[in-house]
């Protein structure tokens, strides 16, 4: 007895066998597509998360409202900078500017020393942040959600 299927039935089924792969990889490539988009470098932080950090750790020197005028800054040979003007002072959001003066790629002299480099305090997952010519910058979490809130708190520009 030969309990084979019929060849019509063999055929049938090597010949769905493409149209099977193809639907695997066409969800194959849905997954990936979606997990790039998740990563898209122009994704905001979260401001609300930056203003923590800020309030605890750039206040002091730049004030609870990002002007400058922060209990520390009276001490500070080079006074530190409005923080809330950045936009109108560089005619546009300097990203480049406050990620590598945060993680002291750009280092900045005040009170005689360094800015505190505060990069390897805000570690966290590397993350792609859009800048303000288009080119992607490599950063941690924190920093893009610091970012995010001074990005918030610039005044208009007149």
């Amino acid at each position: 007895m030969n309990f084979a299927a019929p060849r019509s039935c063999r055929t049938r089924r090597m010949e769905e066998a493409p149209n099977r792969l193809s639907a695997i990889l066409a969800a194959l490539f849905c997954l990936v597509a979606s997990t790039a988009a998740a990563q898209d470098p122009s994704i905001p932080g979260d401001p609300r998360a930056g203003q923590d950090l800020y309030d605890r750790h750039c206040a002091v020197c730049h004030g609870l409202d990002g002007e400058g005028n922060g209990p520390m800054a009276p001490v500070l040979i080079v006074q530190p900078s409005d923080l809330t003007t950045m936009t109108e002072r560089h005619d546009r959001f300097p990203v480049t500017r406050i990620v590598t003066r945060i993680d002291g790629r750009d280092p900045l002299v005040a009170h005689g020393s360094s800015m505190p480099v505060w990069g390897d305090f805000f570690e966290g997952q590397d993350v792609a942040l859009k800048t303000e010519t288009g080119q992607p910058i490599q950063t941690s979490r924190p920093i893009v959600d610091l970012v995010a809130y001074l990005e918030e708190i610039q005044q208009e520009t007149r």
